[in-house]
C-alpha cells in the first residue's frame, strides 16, 4: 500500500499541485489542498473503481476542494499570484536539462501563465481540467455540472483568446 501511494504522489503529485497552483494561486494553499486530494484519494483507495485516468480522478478532488474553498470564501483566493519564475517548476511538464533549453521552457511557462489570467474563470478552469486532468469534455461536463456544450464552447473561446493574447497558432 505504501508503494502504491508513493507512486500516486511520484507520478501524479506536480500535476495535482499544478492544478491547485493555477486555481487558487497560493503555494502555501496549493501545497496544503494537495495533501488533502492525496488523503481523500488514499481513504478511498477500496472504492476507487478505474473508470478514465487515475490523474483524473485525482485532479477532480482537487476541483471539488477549490469549488468549495470558492464558496466558503465567496470567490477563488487570489491574494498573491504564482510568481514566473515558479510556474514552469509546478507545471507537470519537465524541462529539458540543457539550461537553454529550461530557460525557453520558464518563458514560455510564464508567457502562458499571463495569458490564463486573462481567461474568464470557467474558460480557465475547462483548460487546466482538459490539461492538468487530462480529462475528456465529457468529464468536464460532469464535473462542472454544465451542458456538454457549453464546455466546448469555454474551450474554443478560452483557446481563441489565448491564441490572440500569444500571438501564436496552437493545436
Amino acid at each position: 500500500d505504501q508503494e502504491r501511494f508513493e507512486g500516486w504522489v511520484r507520478e501524479h503529485g506536480r500535476a495535482v499541485r499544478g492544478y491547485l497552483l493555477a486555481q487558487v494561486r497560493r503555494a502555501d494553499l496549493a501545497d496544503e489542498l494537495a495533501q488533502e486530494v492525496f488523503l481523500r484519494a488514499w481513504q478511498a483507495r477500496d472504492r476507487y473503481q478505474e473508470k478514465g485516468t487515475l490523474r483524473a480522478y485525482l485532479i477532480r478532488i482537487a476541483d471539488r476542494l477549490v469549488c468549495d474553498l470558492a464558496r466558503r470564501n465567496g470567490r477563488y483566493p487570489q491574494q498573491t499570484s504564482l510568481a514566473d519564475q515558479d510556474w514552469s517548476f509546478f507545471s507537470p511538464a519537465k524541462p529539458d536539462s540543457d539550461p537553454v533549453a529550461a530557460a525557453m521552457v520558464r518563458e514560455a511557462s510564464a508567457e502562458v501563465h499571463r495569458a490564463l489570467e486573462q481567461l474568464s474563470a470557467p474558460q480557465r478552469r475547462v483548460l487546466l481540467l482538459r490539461y492538468y486532468g487530462q480529462m475528456s469534455f465529457a468529464e468536464i461536463a460532469h464535473i462542472m455540472e454544465i451542458p456538454l456544450n457549453t464546455v466546448l464552447s469555454h474551450c474554443h473561446r478560452g483557446l481563441e483568446k489565448l491564441r490572440k493574447i500569444l500571438g501564436k497558432n496552437m493545436p
